[in-house]
């Protein structure tokens, strides 16, 4: 497949780079760093999705692209508030330009309860969550990084706006433990008893996803 990644010098996004290197596809990168890269893709773009990108160059990034994967995230959660919703707007856009169709983006977890616009019927509590995921975690990280999950659903809902073939993927705490090639997914929920997991198996979850159209149009737990 040929494989546009937003974000790779990320720890999501460097594992995406990774195993889609090591499955053999053509791999174009859109970074704001190119020092930053652990590989060398076969196309490597410089841009600042947040200020004004130049458009001709990320349309050519997303041509003929089988999956586009956003793994645009803040460098902390006190820094670069709404980067992923401007990000997710200027991919889309890019996308229609060029024609291609499948986006996958990392949102999270907690994003499962937080209505908007575009979702205003989620759910009080997220049903695939056990009691302390409910009623503990998910409440005080929700409270700890508001504007973060407030980034991401409203980044999901420009996806739900996009008229294209999307797809968030929503890890709970991402670790840098070793893939471990075990995850579990599930369509619009999260995952009971799934706490944590790997970003390199985020990575391969998303990669795995690109393939699978009955992921098209859901937001997608995933935990190990």
């Amino acid at each position: 497949m040929k494989i546009t990644i937003f974000g790779a010098t990320g720890g999501v996004g460097s594992e995406c780079l990774r195993l889609a290197m090591e499955a053999g596809h053509e791999v174009t990168v859109v970074v704001r760093d190119a020092a930053r890269l652990s590989l060398d893709p076969h196309h490597v773009m410089v841009a600042d999705l947040r200020i004004a990108p130049d458009t001709k160059e990320l349309i050519l990034a997303c041509e003929g692209a089988d999956a586009v994967l956003s793994c645009v995230g803040p460098r902390s959660p006190k820094h670069d508030r709404g980067v992923v919703t401007a990000a997710t707007r200027v991919i889309v856009a890019a996308m229609h330009a060029a024609h291609a169709r499948r986006i996958i983006i990392v949102s999270a977890a907690p994003v499962s309860t937080i209505p908007t616009p575009a979702n205003p019927d989620a759910p009080r509590h997220d049903p695939g969550e056990g009691p302390f995921a409910r009623h503990v975690l998910t409440p005080i990280v929700k409270r700890a990084m508001p504007s973060v999950y407030a980034d991401l659903s409203a980044a999901e809902d420009v996806l739900r706006e996009s008229g294209l073939d999307w797809t968030a993927v929503r890890p709970p705490r991402l670790t840098d433990k070793p893939g471990t090639g075990r995850y579990r997914t599930a369509p619009d929920r999260n995952l009971r008893g799934g706490l944590s997991i790997p970003r390199a198996d985020v990575a391969a979850a998303m990669l795995a996803m690109a393939g699978q159209p009955s992921t098209i149009g859901h937001a997608m737990g995933v935990a190990t």
